[in-house]
């Protein structure tokens, strides 16, 4: 099972008793899933579709919890995806179908017109619980989520520009910063940042999916750390090693065409040590030499020898390699 699938499984085990959460929720899969019709005149008919057997059954439940009314439920094969199955939720034409209707703030034409007409949903404004009841039940109709082990994205797709924009809006409402896209006919809001959808899980209500995110979060920016941390070593490390290989052939040059002998005593001992144990740092020489000397000392004193073994080159007309 998808990440985005085990969200919406457990948005769809939420208990809602609050009347208005439910319709704030149904509202939002009537606007994206649903399809009402005007038909011979005045004779009103919605249908709501979905893939989702358990938001089907929700759906279900809500508009018999508020309303009393008995949905027809139709099972079909999605003609497109004939593996998939599609659940058709029917409510012809009554009284608390219009009641429905008018609850959504979705008003439908008369006999003169056949116009169906979505205003925003008035119950929005008035509590921020019912905002969130609106976006969950937004995700539940069209959102979908990436495999956060691979990236972070998590979108809604809206048929129309008005309610993705109202859907941006109230994301952003809760200060997160989701955008519009349009991809092809429809209308996509979406969010890319990692913290952002984390926010948005625990504002619908997926708060056992928000925790499983975070661990994933966690453990990529832990894996993350570590190659940083690997790489930065390896990097250090073959500086290191480079800079040995270097100074042991400086000195090698210097030993064949000056003479430890020439060389001042603290740049004696250091090539002498440099030769014998070139896989050692700067820290292991300088503790080797009496009296000691930090890194920086040893490394100053390297550097002079390089120097003579360049003057040298310089002198013999010679080009050094690399």
């Amino acid at each position: 099972m998808s990440f985005s699938s085990t969200v919406k499984n457990e948005l769809c085990r939420i208990d809602v008793s609050d009347r208005l959460c439910m319709l704030a929720e149904l509202s939002a899969v009537v606007r994206i899933n649903g399809l009402v019709k005007v038909i011979n005149h005045n004779e009103i008919n919605l249908r709501i579709t979905t893939e989702n057997s358990a938001l089907a059954r929700r759906v279900f439940s809500i508009i018999k919890e508020l309303y009393g009314i008995n949905a027809e439920i139709i099972i079909r094969r999605n003609p497109k995806l004939k593996k998939n199955i599609m659940y058709i939720l029917i409510l012809t034409c009554s009284k608390g179908l219009k009641k429905i209707l008018d609850n959504m703030n979705i008003i439908c034409g008369n006999k003169e017109s056949k116009t169906i007409k979505y205003f925003p949903c008035e119950i929005l404004s008035k509590n921020r619980e019912y905002q969130k009841a609106y976006l969950r039940g937004a995700y539940l109709a069209s959102g979908s989520m990436s495999d956060p082990e691979k990236t972070y994205h998590l979108e809604i797709i809206a048929q129309r520009i008005e309610l993705a924009d109202e859907l941006n809006d109230l994301i952003n409402a809760f200060e997160l910063n989701s955008k519009v896209i349009k991809r092809k006919s429809n209308y996509v809001v979406y969010l890319k940042e990692g913290e952002n959808i984390v926010d948005f899980l625990n504002i619908i209500g997926a708060h056992t999916s928000l925790l499983e995110l975070e661990n994933v979060r966690i453990l990529k920016e832990v894996r993350n750390n570590v190659n940083r941390i690997v790489n930065c070593e390896t990097a250090n490390l073959q500086k290191t090693v480079d800079a040995s290989i270097r100074q042991v052939e400086n000195i090698t040059y210097i030993k064949e065409n000056l003479g430890f002998d020439k060389l001042p005593k603290n740049l004696r001992e250091i090539a002498v040590l440099r030769l014998k144990y070139s896989d050692f740092s700067l820290k292991e020489l300088g503790e080797m030499l009496t009296p000691s000397l930090g890194k920086s000392g040893v490394n100053h004193r390297l550097r002079k020898l390089d120097s003579i073994a360049d003057k040298i080159r310089h002198e013999k007309g010679e080009i050094k390699n690399g």
